[in-house]
């Protein structure tokens, strides 16, 4: 359904350091920066981009949107939070683990507030 989420990042680098390590826990490579100084997380499943707002306002997260990361292991979901703690990422929400659906999941918010979530389902 999604070809590619974009979301806005105030210090691209942070942030590109944070998701770097943060994928980089669940199997993906370090990000590829385009001419105009985005940043793209390229997979078979989908893009992710960092950016700097094109209108020159500051970006800002979205109060009560999740963006949601595939793991294939609990153990990759908790070295997924340890990295993205380590690399500037914010813990939130309950720690790392089981939930009464079946699912392990773990939160981070990123540099720019973002709220994210790797989980195994």
């Amino acid at each position: 359904m999604f070809s590619h989420i974009m979301i806005g990042a105030n210090d691209i680098e942070a942030s590109k350091k944070f998701y770097d390590a943060a994928l980089g826990a669940l199997g993906h490579g370090p990000a590829v920066q385009d001419p105009k100084g985005r940043y793209f997380y390229v997979t078979e499943a989908g893009i992710l981009a960092l950016t700097k707002p094109i209108d020159g306002q500051p970006a800002t997260h979205a109060n009560g949107g999740t963006i949601g990361f595939a793991a294939t292991s609990p153990e990759a979901v908790d070295a997924w939070h340890a990295a993205g703690v380590a690399n500037g990422g914010t813990a939130c929400e309950d720690p790392p683990g089981l939930r009464q659906n079946g699912m392990y999941v773990a939160y981070l918010r990123d540099p720019s507030g973002n709220k994210i979530c790797a989980l195994k389902r």
